[in-house]
C-alpha cells in the first residue's frame, strides 16, 4: 500500500529517438524562446553565437614590420660589433696567447690589454640576444595574427639563424685577429 505521507512518483515519460530534442523542435536563431520578453529594466541583448568582425577592418602590417626590422638589427648590428671586438681582441691578445705553452689552465691576464673590446663583443652578444628574442617571438605573434604575416615569416628566420651569424663571424674574425697578432705568420 502507498503512504499517503509520500507524493507519487509521476509516470516514465515517453520514449524518445536519440536525435530528437527533448523540448521540441529547435527555436529560431534568435536563441529566444517565444513569447518571453525580459524583466522591466532590462534590455534585449543579442543571441549567443561567434563575434563576427566587421568586414571593414583590415589588420595592419607594422607587426611583422617591425620584427623583422627587429631581427635584422639583431642579427646585423650583433654580429658587427662582436665581429670587430673579436678582431681586435685576437690583435691584441694573440703575442702573448702564441707565446704561452699551451696546457688546461688558460691565463685570463692575457686579454688585461684588450679588456674593453672584450667588454664590447660580450654587450654585442647580450645585445644581440635580447633583440632577436623580442623579434623572435614579435614575429611569431604577427604571423598568428595576421598583422604582417609577409614580413613576419623572415623576421623568424633571421632571428632563428642569428645566433648561427653572429657565432660564425666572430669566430672567423677571432681566428684571423690571432693569426696576426700572434706573428707566426710572417
Amino acid at each position: 500500500m502507498s503512504d499517503p505521507a509520500q507524493p507519487s512518483t509521476p509516470p516514465p515519460p515517453e520514449w524518445a529517438a536519440p536525435g530528437a530534442p527533448p523540448f521540441g523542435a529547435p527555436q529560431a536563431a534568435t536563441g529566444r524562446l517565444p513569447g518571453y520578453a525580459p524583466p522591466v529594466g532590462y534590455a534585449l541583448q543579442p543571441a549567443p553565437g561567434p563575434a563576427a568582425a566587421p568586414a571593414s577592418v583590415r589588420r595592419g602590417k607594422a607587426l611583422g614590420v617591425t620584427a623583422l626590422v627587429a631581427s635584422l638589427v639583431a642579427v646585423a648590428g650583433a654580429s658587427l660589433v662582436g665581429a670587430v671586438a673579436a678582431w681586435r681582441v685576437g690583435l691584441g691578445a694573440g703575442r702573448a696567447l702564441a707565446s704561452r705553452p699551451i696546457d688546461a689552465d688558460f691565463d685570463w691576464s692575457v686579454l688585461t690589454p684588450v679588456r674593453e673590446w672584450v667588454l664590447a663583443g660580450e654587450i654585442a652578444f647580450w645585445f644581440g640576444t635580447v633583440v632577436g628574442l623580442w623579434a623572435l617571438v614579435q614575429g611569431v605573434v604577427a604571423i598568428a595574427t595576421a598583422r604582417g604575416r609577409g614580413a613576419g615569416i623572415p623576421a623568424v628566420v633571421i632571428a632563428a639563424l642569428g645566433p648561427v651569424a653572429f657565432a660564425l663571424v666572430v669566430q672567423a674574425l677571432l681566428t684571423a685577429g690571432l693569426t696576426s697578432g700572434s706573428g707566426i705568420g710572417g
